[in-house]
């Protein structure tokens, strides 16, 4: 029996179905529809093509933005702000014709990574999401952990630690607070950051790009994205210890992250030493798809 999992993204959905050793036998794709109906309909249509493709009947999770409320089972806190409010999960199984299973898309990173990824064999993984947002995800022994209230893991949304006099009370973030990790370690928190100090507005990209070249405003912008990621991956050191910190998302692709991180974590962890690893994903893009079909055990019934 196959697993099928789904990637419920912004800008696509993306389908694949995993044999039982984890090697990827089918994979399709398509763009985000722009309602809920089409949403539900376009995952069926894929999981149905990926069935007839390999001629088998699989089980099917999803990752996707947000998460389920576990007091009233409706989705909250997804950027696809149509899925808000919705039993996501149970249409979808009502569409299928059996039962789904879901997680949060940096949970399915986690999951995916510590089965056969950069984190293969650890016994704590800590999975970290660098892209529009912040997110992550956490699996200890192989399972993973989502909490009393689902929300492991959602580290994006605690105050960004050890503050300077200029990063306090810091900026709104769209969640209510002020201040959160999400609005300074990110994609969109970079070149914030960087139009604050400057007064240019440059891409993610760009200002990485030109960090790495010398010019010295954006590699100022960078060490200062160094710096307060690391000051959060030490408070996530002195909570779950983890043995493995995998990295995804657009920025994980900054190879100068792996070589200056450790440095800026060490001091602040309360220990005589520091010894996690901090790698990439070994499967890029393909981990939350990968994540999302381990949501089932391989030959668990869908």
């Amino acid at each position: 029996m196959i697993q099928i999992g789904v990637d419920f993204g912004g800008t696509k959905i993306e389908a694949a179905a995993l044999a039982p050793d984890g090697e990827v036998v089918a994979r399709l794709r398509t763009p985000t529809p722009a309602t809920y109906d089409a949403a539900l309909a376009a995952v069926r249509d894929l999981v149905e093509r990926i069935e007839a493709q390999t001629g088998q009947r699989g089980s099917v999770g999803v990752g996707a933005p947000g998460s389920i409320s576990p007091r009233t089972g409706v989705m909250r806190n997804a950027n696809v702000v149509y899925l808000n409010g919705r039993r996501f999960r149970e249409d979808l199984s009502q569409a299928l014709a059996r039962p789904v299973r879901l997680a949060n898309d940096a949970n399915c990173l986690a999951l995916s990574e510590g089965a056969d990824g950069a984190a293969a064999g650890a016994r704590v993984t800590f999975a970290i999401i660098l892209g529009t947002g912040c997110g992550g995800g956490l699996v200890v022994d192989g399972r993973l952990v989502e909490g009393g209230d689902g929300v492991t893991g959602e580290w994006g949304h605690i105050p960004l630690p050890w503050p300077t006099s200029d990063e306090a009370p810091g900026p709104d973030c769209w969640c209510g607070q002020k201040g959160c990790l999400e609005t300074w370690v990110s994609g969109t928190g970079l070149q914030r950051d960087f139009k604050v100090r400057t007064g240019r507005e440059l891409d993610g990209a760009t200002i990485i790009a030109d960090a790495l070249a010398g010019e010295p405003d954006a590699a100022a912008a960078f060490d200062r994205l160094v710096d307060r990621l690391g000051r959060a991956m030490a408070v996530i050191c002195n909570i779950v210890d983890p043995d493995v910190f995998v990295l995804g998302g657009g920025l994980s692709n900054v190879d100068a992250l792996y070589q200056r991180l450790p440095a800026v974590i060490a001091p602040r962890v309360f220990s005589d030493g520091f010894a996690a690893k901090i790698a990439p994903a070994r499967w890029g893009d393909s981990s939350g798809v990968r994540g999302a079909a381990r949501l089932w055990s391989p030959g668990e019934a869908g």
